[in-house]
């Protein structure tokens, strides 16, 4: 895997590059120090992820996303930042991006983001994808809210478009388990067809007619 990790400070790229050097080994990291630099490195080496700080010297990470995939719009950017703020959050996934996580996360799901990310899959920390379904003024109430981490990664999937098999599949899951997690949304959010679950989706913003965010 190769991945380019942007970041203006010098000590936090090096530090990340040598964790994800160990934990997704082999694995070759390439270091852009603000914007520019990420954006000609993914012109020249084609990475498979690019981690983006959103604060750097000269163009912001949302900037260079939006000119990286002008470019290469089949790049995948995850977003590595200090800020948890919603409209940040909100401004990074609608630039491109295919990923947010915060910096006080732990290393575990620094790593799982980039192995979703690498695989076309959309990942939001947890607590992020909480606060951004519940977020929108005209979002249907606070079922969304009550989702654990799994329900909600599985109503984006079948919002998606994946049925059951590619769901069991991506997650590693059986597709009775599938099924389940399926009849349990359906209840929660009380509705009684994919149909209209995928409505609720883009009703709340979290998938856009037209566009895949896979």
């Amino acid at each position: 895997m190769k991945i380019v990790i942007a970041d203006d400070h010098a000590v936090v790229r090096q530090g990340y590059a040598s964790l994800l050097s160990a934990m997704l080994a082999p694995c070759e990291v390439l270091e852009a120090g603000n914007g520019d630099q990420a954006y000609s490195l993914c012109q020249s080496d084609s990475p498979d992820v690019v981690i983006m700080d959103v604060n750097m010297q000269g163009i912001s990470g949302i900037e260079a996303t939006r000119r990286i995939l002008q470019k290469k719009p089949d790049t995948r950017i995850l977003f590595f930042s200090m800020y948890d703020e919603i409209p940040v959050v909100t401004q990074a996934l609608e630039a491109g991006a295919k990923g947010y996580i915060t910096k006080s996360c732990t290393p575990e799901i620094l790593i799982e983001a980039v192995k979703k990310v690498s695989a076309g899959q959309l990942y939001v920390e947890h607590e992020l994808a909480m606060r951004l379904a519940v977020s929108r003024p005209e979002q249907k109430d606070k079922r969304l809210k009550e989702m654990t981490q799994r329900e909600f990664e599985i109503f984006v999937m079948l919002a998606q478009g994946s049925n059951v098999k590619e769901i069991s599949e991506q997650l590693c899951i059986s597709s009775k388990t599938v099924s389940n997690y399926t009849a349990i949304l359906k209840s929660k959010l009380n509705i009684g067809s994919t149909a209209e679950l995928v409505h609720l989706a883009i009703e709340t913003g979290l998938v856009k007619v037209g566009t895949n965010i896979q």
